[in-house]
This record gives structure tokens, sequence and C-alpha cells, in this order.
């Protein structure tokens, strides 16, 4: 068992929403950490690649293998009833993706630049004759292109291979995808680069 380190490089605004709203501003705000700065949460990155998983498994002619590394990776349902939870845990643990400790201890110390990690973007709903619908304004925060960068601990290493191919697989993450936000890269990292 080892762990393996990863890089996230966004490449167009992102969106991973926390749930809240700032009231009658913003319908959509970010998730960030105690400090105010963005990250993306563990369970994200677990969902994306266990779904680059499968479909990888779907196309490889070596199914049974790409099965037994979504079993051992990622833990699966161990019950076909839609109504059970039951299920089996994965072997790793997937950290928050997070910026750079350099990065982030420069902007704990100088607080007037945490807002221009941070946009707004607005979308409204138009009608047959190209005219704004009433009440149909919404604007959502994203976060600027940046890099983050997060661990898998307890991967084993004959799975290393299968896990960088699903990091390849992965090109959008976090909502409005459709809508071209959340354009990534995610590569491994060594700490030594």
């Amino acid at each position: 068992m080892k762990d393996l380190y990863y890089k996230v490089n966004l490449l167009s605004d992102w969106h991973c929403g926390c749930g809240l709203t700032s009231g009658s501003d913003v319908d959509l705000l970010v998730i960030k950490d105690e400090n105010g700065l963005p990250y993306i949460p563990g369970k994200t990155i677990k969902g994306l690649l266990k779904e680059a998983a499968y479909y990888m498994g779907e196309l490889s002619d070596d199914k049974d293998n790409w099965h037994q590394l979504r079993k051992d990776v990622f833990g699966i349902k161990t019950s076909n009833d839609p109504e059970s939870n039951q299920s089996e845990s994965g072997t790793c643990y997937f950290s928050n993706a997070l910026l750079s400790g350099t990065i982030q201890n420069s902007l704990k110390d100088n607080e007037p630049l945490k807002p221009n990690l941070y946009r707004q973007i607005s979308s409204t709903a138009i009608d047959e004759n190209g005219l704004a619908k009433k009440h149909t304004l919404r604007k959502i925060e994203v976060v600027i292109p940046l890099e983050l960068y997060g661990k898998i601990a307890g991967l084993h290493e004959t799975y290393l291979d299968q896990i960088l191919k699903c990091f390849a697989y992965v090109k959008q993450l976090g909502s409005h995808r459709n809508r071209g936000l959340g354009r990534c890269i995610i590569t491994k990292w060594e700490d030594n680069q």
C-alpha cells in the first residue's frame, strides 16, 4: 500500500458547491475551508474516479480486473435491493484537493487577495421572443482556474496504472460542466517536481 499524490489543474472557472446561498445576491456559493479558501472535496474526486473506472471497465476486454479495482479501491454496493444502503467500503482514503501550502500561507497573511479567487456568473431563462423571463436571474459563485493537490492513501500498487488511466479520463469536475465550467487535467504529482 502506498500514497498516490495528484494535481488537479483547473483550466476554466469551476464550481464545487456547498449548498448555501448568500441571501439575495448569489444563489450558489463555492465550498470553502475554514480560511475561506476553495477546495475540491475528496468525495468528489472519489466519485469522478469511480465513474471513470466503471466506464473504462465497460470498454475493456478485462472487465474483471476493473470490477476488482472498483471493489477494492472505491467500495461497492452489496445489495441489489434499491431500498438498501448496504455496501462494502474500499481500502483507499481520498483527501480533499487543496491549494499548495505556499499559496495557502500567502493568502492567509493577505486577506485582501482572497476575493480575487472568486467571480460571479449570472444566467437567465430566455423566452421564445429572445427576452429574459421574469424572476429567472440566477447568480453562482465560481473559482478562477487554479492548481490543487490531493492524495489517495492506501492504494495498492497493482492498481496504479488503472488509476492513472482514470485520471486521464476525467476532463471536467464540479457543477455546471455542461456550461463549460470545471475543465481540468488530473495527473500524478511527485513532491520533488
